[in-house]
Formats: C-alpha cells, structure tokens, sequence
C-alpha cells in the first residue's frame, strides 16, 4: 500500500493541501471556535458552506464526509442533513475536462468508439461522474470517467481526516478511531482502481445470474481503464421519484423486499457486502425490480465473522450473554466485560431489533424518525464512561452499511414481516459451502 501511495507526484499532492486546506480549512475553524471556544455559528448555514466546499473539492474528501454522514451521531444533524446530499447530487466537471479524460484513457482518437456521447453528466458523484453514450455497434452504456489526480487526493485528504478523527476521539472519548481509520484508507485506495471495481462488477453479476429481481451493469473491457468503466446503461428511476410518484403500498413493499434481498444474499450466501448503500446507488424498473450501481466500495468478510454476525442474532433472540460474548470476540472486540457487553447489546437490539420481533411492522418500529440518533447518543454517553472502544476494522463498514439499509426502509415507510425475511435467507447457513461458493466466485 506505501508504494501505491508514494507514486504520485509531490507537486500534486502540494496542489491538492492548497486546495482543500483553502475550502475547508476556514469551515473547520469555525467549527473548532464552537467547541473550544463556546462561540455561536449559525450550524445551518455552516452546514450548507460545508457540503458546497467539499463538492467543490471532490474526491476522497468528499466521501469521507458521506461516510460520516451516515453514521448516527458522528455529526450534528444539521451537518448529516446536508452531506447526505453529497451522495447523488455532487456538482459536475465540464465538458472541457471530460474530453481531456477521455483522450487520456481512450487516446485523441477516442470519438472514434462511440455513435453519440453526452458530454454533460448524468450523475456526479466524489471520485468520478458518469456520462450517457451509445457504442458504434449500438449498444447504450454509461462511462463512468474518474476526477484526475485521485491519487494525490488520497494521500492528502487521507492525512486531513487522520486530523479529524483525532480530533474527535479527543473530544468524543466513546470511539477509538485507529481501525476506523485503517478500514477507510483501504476502501478508499480499492475504490480509485476501476479495474478493482470491474472485478466487482463481474463478482456481483455472477451472484446475481439467476436473479429475477437485482440488475447488474454488463462491463465492456475494450473501452475500460484504471480511471474509466464503460458498462450498459440501465434505466430506472431513482428511490426519491418513486416516492413522490406516490406509488401503491404494495409496490413499495416490493421494492423493500427487494432492496432487502440485494443486499442480504452476498453477505450471507458469500460473504461479501456492497458497501455504499445510498440512495444513489439504486433506481428502479417499473416492475420494482432493482438496478445496483457503484462496486467501488465491496468488503469481502472472513467467513467465522459473518458467522459471528449471525450468532449475536441467536444470543439475542435467546437473552444468552454468554454466547453474546463469544460473538463479539468472534467480530474482534477487544477487553470484553459485563460493562461493555451491556452498552453493545443496547445498541445491537436497535439494528436486530425488527430482525427479532416475528410480526409485520416499520424498520423502526412505532418510535419516532430520529430514535436511531438517540440511541446511539445513549450508546456513546455509556462507552464515555468506561473509557471508550476500538470497534473491530470488519465492523466499520458492516456498521455503515446496515444503517445505510435502514435509511432506505425508513424512506419507504412500508411495514413487512423483517424476521421472515431474514431467516428465509439464512436458513442452512454453512460455512464449508459458503467457503466453497465463494472460491468458485473469485477464481
């Protein structure tokens, strides 16, 4: 990983400190005024300056800001209300940087490849944007064009936000960050390779072959680099569309399923995760089936973890502690005691809990939008007073993306039967056959 990181050019890596440092450095001041200082900032309008600068900026940055984004009481609301945005709704490159990315990875000729291309983008996002076009042989397909120098914006966003979190562990004191840290530089280092991305792409549609309901891009290689994907345009609608088009209880309920489905069969038939379940990262056909975008962000988890997983669902379900234990040293919690066992328990019964409970009803249960921020203020307040915990690295984004599911339910408001669902699709869980399907999915 070093050598990856020390390749690119210092003059790149300056450029970049002068950039984000210029955007976001007088944000964080502020905010930094309000914690040490008690001064008062208007937070939504900080929030709103906030979101704009790191959209300007891109990059890792930029996704590190979705990432907490998403994680209950990481932020204020009034910052996770905005950044949220950042997920779908990034301001485009032009059209004179898209031609100039394209010649570098197609060459000066690269016209040559396509009957029609749209040179404004269909959807922006922190690391790349995507453009519309049709192949000379009349195929439609989405290129996805990454933002130059991503390299370079690692390695100095990477040492911003190493700021940051120390910083935050500092004030916070419920959360050791090292590992958090560790897991993010790793996901963001695969996810500026697409040529990792098309490996992905390729795992996931072959988990998906037989499936009547999830759609998976087809990559065409000849017209694929290390900073570009050209795979099949899938139309669909996003999520926020289909809600406002007031869609039948049924249909939305379909929808969940399906979402539900998507996500759930890797992790527990192969062990592996999408992990950016925003709402950027689906549309939908008419008939509810899914369209799943962006593998930029895959977590391949050790088998006797997800087996973890699965065994805190049995210990809460039967209120055994002691096999509650065995799963979180399992996951790779550290200095477990009763202390620290009931904190976890708390904040685990909050993501099981609709797993658990055998009856149709809301991923929230009757509690109210914001319950799952207070928990997980209760959680903190708790892990202050024992001294804090290192969550395992595999946890991080385990974590995000569970939430990240729950905000798509929570979106939906439909009521299903979550507990049938779930032991419907774990039902003969066996980890030789999972090793066994997962060796054939890889090679």
């Amino acid at each position: 990983m070093k050598n990856i990181l020390d390749k690119d050019k210092f003059s790149k890596r300056a450029n970049r400190y002068i950039q984000v440092t210029g955007q976001v450095g007088g944000i964080l001041t502020r905010l930094g005024a309000n914690k040490l200082l008690g001064l008062d900032i208007d937070k939504n309008k900080h929030a709103l300056d906030l979101k704009n600068n790191l959209g300007s900026v891109k990059g890792p940055f930029m996704k590190i800001a979705q990432l907490l984004s998403m994680i209950p009481n990481a932020l204020p609301l009034e910052y996770s209300d905005q950044l949220i945005q950042l997920q779908s709704n990034a301001p485009p490159m032009g059209e004179s940087f898209v031609k100039r990315r394209m010649i570098n990875e197609l060459g000066i000729n690269w016209h040559k490849y396509f009957s029609e291309f749209n040179t404004s983008a269909s959807f922006a996002a922190s690391l790349g944007q995507v453009h519309k076009a049709k192949l000379k042989k009349g195929d439609l397909v989405a290129c996805k064009l990454q933002y130059p120098d991503m390299l370079s914006a690692v390695n100095v966003d990477l040492n911003q936000f190493s700021v940051i979190l120390n910083l935050f562990e500092k004030y916070n004191k419920a959360i050791k960050t090292k590992k958090i840290f560790s897991e993010i530089k790793e996901r963001l280092l695969e996810e500026i390779d697409y040529k990792n991305e098309i490996k992905n792409i390729k795992i996931f549609k072959k988990i998906f072959t037989n499936s009547n309901f999830v759609n998976v891009p087809k990559v065409y290689t000849n017209y694929s680099t290390k900073r570009l994907i050209t795979m099949s345009w899938l139309e669909g609608k996003p999520l926020d569309l289909i809600i406002k088009e007031k869609k039948s209880k049924k249909f939305l309920e379909k929808i969940a399923i399906n979402i539900f489905n998507a996500w759930y069969t890797p992790f527990y038939k192969f062990c592996v995760i999408h992990g950016d379940p925003h709402f950027g990262n689906y549309t939908f056909k008419n008939n509810g089936d899914i369209n799943l975008f962006d593998f930029g962000c895959v977590r391949f988890f050790p088998i006797k973890f997800v087996k973890g997983v699965l065994d805190l669902y049995y210990a809460l379900d039967k209120k055994d502690e002691d096999m509650a234990v065995e799963a979180y040293k399992t996951w790779g919690f550290k200095k477990i005691n009763k202390n620290l066992i009931k904190i976890l328990n708390l904040w685990a019964s909050y993501i099981y809990g609709p797993l658990l409970e055998d009856k149709k009803r809301l991923i929230q249960g009757e509690n109210k939008e914001g319950y799952g921020f207070d928990v997980a203020n209760k959680v903190y307040k708790e892990l202050k007073k024992i001294g804090g915990v290192e969550p395992p690295k595999e946890f991080v984004f385990m974590d995000r993306a569970a939430i990240g599911m729950g905000s798509l339910f929570m979106k939906l408001n439909v009521k299903l039967n979550w507990h049938k669902l779930f032991n419907n699709l774990i039902e003969n869980f066996d980890e030789k056959v999972i090793l066994n399907k997962r060796n054939k999915l890889i090679n």
